[in-house]
């Protein structure tokens, strides 16, 4: 069943007199439970198609068809909507407010949704024990790690139950180990049938996706199965081994 499913979507930005275009053709699509990475260098067209994807953007021509929606011409409303309940996002830098809770930072979508106090206190707890920080549900972010920021913000994106978890460079503010460590949750979430989309510029990062698409000057330069798929936990073994 395909999730996402984009058909010849193209993204114009005017700036003054200038025309960027930022997408030219771009059709993919990806299936419920694919681990997918989006590479390519800075003005590849990456993160505008992570943008569209996200439906925090619209394209200027073509379709994009997300989980049986056609979102290409949806208004602000309606894209928010979409966003709240389809898309789970997680960004390079957390994104946590300051002043709430690890527990209160989970619930946050959930208020959106409106489901009751109650609720989204139970939902939230087990999101934050699905990443493994039940016992930092009190905390606020300068209490916690950069890596405990980032498995709150990804109870946070997992909190609705999406059909799509969206993480754009998810390791860009983590030191190596922690960033295996950050890894190594993705192939957890993945093994448990999440559909993950990630946007990297690190190869390296990249190779843990079952799937690699490469995006040069607003075109799909490669699509291909990644055979060679890394594994958190044999790199960490590498690192201890060190």
């Amino acid at each position: 069943m395909k999730i996402i499913e984009t058909s010849h979507i193209s993204r114009r930005y005017v700036m003054g007199e200038e025309v960027i275009q930022a997408l030219k053709d771009v059709s993919i699509s990806v299936s419920k439970g694919e681990y997918v990475a989006f590479m390519g260098p800075s003005g590849s067209g990456k993160s505008t198609l992570m943008n569209i994807i996200g439906c925090l953007d619209t394209p200027s021509t073509g379709k994009y068809i997300l989980n049986n929606q056609d979102v290409s011409e949806m208004s602000e409303n309606e894209l928010a909507t979409v966003r709240n309940k389809e898309i789970g996002f997680v960004f390079q830098t957390f994104n946590l407010l300051p002043r709430q809770s690890s527990l209160e930072n989970v619930a946050l979508p959930l208020i959106y949704a409106g489901y009751n106090k109650a609720d989204r206190i139970e939902k939230a707890m087990l999101a934050l024990k699905g990443v493994g920080l039940e016992n930092r549900a009190g905390h606020k972010p300068n209490e916690l790690s950069g890596g405990q920021r980032q498995r709150v913000a990804i109870a946070r994106a997992l909190v609705n139950d999406p059909s799509i978890l969206l993480a754009d460079e998810p390791t860009g503010n983590l030191d190596s180990k922690t960033s295996y460590e950050i890894m190594d949750l993705f192939d957890q979430l993945y093994s448990k049938g999440n559909t993950i989309v990630m946007v990297t510029h690190e190869d390296d990062i990249a190779q843990y996706a079952h799937r690699i698409v490469r995006l040069r000057d607003g075109l799909v330069e490669s699509d291909k199965v990644n055979l060679n798929v890394k594994k958190a936990k044999d790199l960490m073994t590498g690192l201890e081994g060190h």
